[in-house]
């Protein structure tokens, strides 16, 4: 027997439905013909009413962006390409605006600035998209950066404090540990409340492998979301992916989370832009970068700040990544994001050849924000231990000229020295704010002085293990310190 849906007069009643809905009027479609392509570039004719990043849809399947209009054609950056996508090819607009799915259920995961994944695992499924362009918060409704963001690197924790909602620039040329730093401030976040996203822009498939290797073997992806735009992806996929790891960001800050957002990184993110405006026949300007590359940068990092209670009360701290060539930190796209950010942190070359690592040079790194976020107790603290520090800087100078020096002169160096080797710190080994907090209390007292510089690192792995056993907090006062950490020493000279 035929079933209900087959049978005539089934289907003579729903036509007769159809034509009661219709109505007649006027229905105008645009269409465009692509004129030429290449390049990750399309050449579009027709389409009047198109506006700036509008998407567009191609007759074989491909997906692009308005990036430019002239008075004649429209240029698009293709964000999915087809073999068959060809001059001639016809091009509607699409009633979609570019978005982005955001929310919990991105933890974990590693997609591209589509939202399609890229770990062999489903299309994560959300409720709930945002568009990748939106405007910063406003002024009403931002807070003063009030709260640490510890990075678990000594250096950083006590020297250059970042706060929750700042944006602190790493700096330095290729090979220095840029990434490291970034890495191991994602790392530290673990158990601490702050979800992470780290971008990677144009990066080797190599470098993002280890990336996520890196973070997958320390339990970090657990509260971490990785989107990618390798080196391989078109030219408009590298441009949109930091703005869609801010979005998805900037969700979890307006639900009242804390996060931090990697870009790693923004010299090659602005050689893309520059490559696509180029390719766009835009006017080019200092260093054949477009007019514009500022603004870019700042519409980016603007959205990073931390909100008061009355808007939640969360916040998105951003570390921007940029490359210098041969330490010129006056280039062109690094002062831009230094005078965007917060505040840098600069790798030195030389640093990092004589065995300082992070090779973090404490005379050109800035925090502006960091020290009225930072604890008050490791603020302080860390002041006396700071002036001891560049003391010994400006006398290291006339060590080099074998100068004889005053007995006072010579404690300060070596006093200096020790510290140099206190400072130092492997890669993937993040410190507590405890532990921080117990060797600058020790420093400052002198209970390192009699030390030599090859036992620092023995003696501060029994320190470690002594702080985790006292159960001592940031709160605890100093008395209650000092007794900890000469409780250290003593098994530290036992041994």
């Amino acid at each position: 027997m035929k079933s209900e849906a087959m049978h005539p007069v089934s289907l003579l009643k729903k036509q007769a439905a159809w034509l009661d809905q219709y109505r007649f009027g006027l229905r105008v479609t645009e269409q465009g013909i692509v004129v030429s392509v290449g390049d990750g570039i399309a050449w579009i004719a027709g389409l009047p009413s198109v506006a700036m990043e509008d998407i567009l849809t191609f007759e074989d399947g491909s997906q692009g962006m308005v990036f430019d209009l002239t008075e004649e054609l429209v240029g698009a950056v293709l964000l999915h390409e087809t073999d068959r996508l060809t001059a001639g090819t016809a091009v509607h607009l699409s009633p979609k605006s570019l978005s982005i799915p955001v929310g919990d259920n991105l933890l974990g995961r590693i997609i591209d600035p589509m939202g399609r994944p890229l770990d062999g695992e489903e299309k994560p499924k959300q409720a709930t998209s945002l568009p990748l362009e939106r405007r910063s918060p406003t002024i009403v409704a931002r807070d003063f950066v009030h709260e640490p963001l510890y990075t678990g690197i000594k250096v950083i924790d006590t020297l250059i404090p970042i706060g929750k909602g700042q944006r602190q620039l790493l700096i330095g040329d290729e090979g220095l540990g840029r990434s490291s730093v970034a890495i191991d401030t994602v790392i530290n976040q673990r158990g601490k409340d702050v979800y992470c996203v780290y971008v990677l822009i144009g990066q080797k498939r190599s470098t993002v492998v280890n990336t996520i290797n890196t973070l997958r073997s320390y339990n970090a992806l657990e509260y971490t979301t990785i989107i990618v735009a390798e080196a391989s992806a078109l030219p408009g996929l590298q441009h949109l992916v930091p703005f869609a790891g801010c979005a998805i960001a900037e969700f979890w800050m307006q639900q009242g989370r804390d996060t931090l957002v990697v870009y790693d990184d923004l010299a090659t993110h602005a050689k893309t832009y520059r490559e696509l405006s180029l390719l766009l026949r835009r006017p080019p300007g200092r260093e054949a970068y477009p007019g514009d590359i500022f603004s870019v940068h700042a519409r980016l990092l603007e959205r990073s700040t931390c909100l008061n209670t009355t808007h939640g009360g969360g916040s998105m701290t951003a570390l921007p990544i940029v490359e210098t060539k041969q330490g010129e930190i006056a280039a062109y796209i690094p002062t831009n994001l230094i005078s965007i950010t917060d505040g840098q942190l600069y790798l030195d070359r030389g640093l990092f050849t004589a065995g300082f690592r992070p090779a973090i040079d404490i005379a050109k790194s800035v925090s502006r924000i960091g020290g009225n976020a930072q604890h008050p107790r490791i603020k302080e603290e860390a002041g006396r231990m700071k002036l001891d520090y560049l003391q010994f800087m400006e006398l290291e100078v006339f060590t080099r000229f074998g100068a004889r020096l005053e007995a006072s002169m010579e404690a300060a160096i070596q006093r200096g020295r020790i510290l140099r080797q206190i400072l130092k710190q492997e890669r993937l080994s993040p410190l507590s704010s405890e532990f921080q907090m117990a060797w600058l209390v020790a420093f400052n007292d002198g209970l390192f002085n009699d030390a030599e510089p090859e036992d620092i690192p023995s003696q501060l792995a029994l320190l470690e293990g002594h702080v985790k056993q006292t159960g001592l907090t940031l709160s605890s006062s100093r008395e209650q310190w000092i007794e900890a950490v000469t409780g250290w020493l003593g098994q530290a000279q036992q041994s």
